[in-house]
Order: C-alpha cells, then structure tokens, then sequence
C-alpha cells in the first residue's frame, strides 16, 4: 500500500525500433509525474526486431540524454530489461524496495496485456498507465479484461503522437524520430534503407 512518502515510481519499456519522437514526449511527461522514471529497451516475444537490442537501448539512451530541460529523475535502467514484465517486476522490486510501481504501456498494448506471462501477478504487483495513442482507442471490452485479472487501468491525460517506428522503417518518416537517433541510426547503417542514400 502506497503511503504520501512512498516514492513513485514509472516503469516503461519499449522494443520501439527505433524510439521515436513520441516515445521522447511519453518520458518527459511521465519524468513530470513520477517521482522516479525507469526506461529500458526489451526484446517483445510478439515481435520481430529490425536492430539489436544493444541498438535499441543505444538509441533509447539518446533520447533520454537529449531531453530539455534535463530530467534528473529519469533513467535509462538497461539491467530491468526482460521480455518478461514479472521479472522486471522482481528487479525493480529488489532496487527499490519500498517503491510503489506503475507499469507504462501504449494504449495498443492493452488489449495484449491479459495474453503476457503471468499477466494477474503484474497487475498485482503494479499499477497500469495507459498512454492513448492515435489509432488505439481504449475500448470497454479491454479495460473489462484488465479489470477480470484484478488490476486497474489509468489514463494518461495525455495523447502521444502520430509518429511510428513502422512509419520510420518503412516510410522514411525521418518527422518520427529525434536527430540522435537519425545520427545514430547513420553511424551505425542499421536500416536496409539507409543504404540507398
């Protein structure tokens, strides 16, 4: 049970590959709610990655780093990556034990939620926050889901952008992602794309 002097703290992973710009905007307004912000990059086992996930964090650590103003309480935590959100669980309880946790997910996410591994002892062990992105309404049948396992969903007061990493990949949509992570995709060459020029 959460007191007033329990520290806050939001727990969002990502397999964007790469991190957009909207990912950029979700950390700084959580950095402005929580009291503490942990971001790692993750393998999705729902998912095929187009980069490492060295890759990934390298990116997401950019990101991180080139918010403005700098957020001292947000944190790029590479040891709670787990494509398993209950064994993220379980470190960020052992880093923070007296913590009260809120796990951070995209509003397409909620419908996936219930199908994770052990998806009833995460949302004991945490709260939810859902971020409404466009395109991804939450509807009454997915928070009803949530709700049957015994947790609770949040919403953000917040709507993220209508940046994708897909958008990135397959469009060239260089609007979605931040210039760190266009350099860094350049240096690195990690899209087929690039190639071409």
């Amino acid at each position: 049970m959460a007191t007033p002097t329990t520290p806050r703290i939001a727990l969002f992973g990502t397999s964007a590959d790469p991190p957009t710009r909207g990912h950029q905007r979700i950390l700084a307004w959580l950095a402005d709610h929580y009291d503490t912000v942990a971001v790692w990059a993750s393998d999705n086992p729902f998912k095929q990655h187009h980069s490492s996930l060295d890759h990934r964090m390298g990116m997401l650590g950019a990101i991180v780093a080139a918010i403005a103003p700098p957020r001292e309480n947000l944190h790029l935590c590479p040891d709670l990556s787990s494509p398993r959100t209950i064994e993220t669980l379980a470190r960020a309880r052992d880093r923070w034990p007296d913590a009260a946790f809120t796990v951070v997910i995209g509003s397409d996410l909620v419908t996936q939620l219930p199908t994770w591994y052990r998806a009833a002892d995460i949302l004991q062990q945490a709260d939810l926050l859902a971020i409404p992105r466009p395109g991804y309404p939450l509807g009454d049948r997915a928070i009803a889901a949530i709700e049957a396992l015994g947790g609770h969903v949040e919403i953000a007061n917040f709507m993220g952008l209508t940046v994708s990493s897909t958008a990135y990949r397959e469009a060239r949509d260089r609007a979605s992602v931040p210039p760190v992570v266009e350099a860094y995709i350049r240096r690195e060459k990690l899209y087929l794309w690039q190639d071409a020029g």
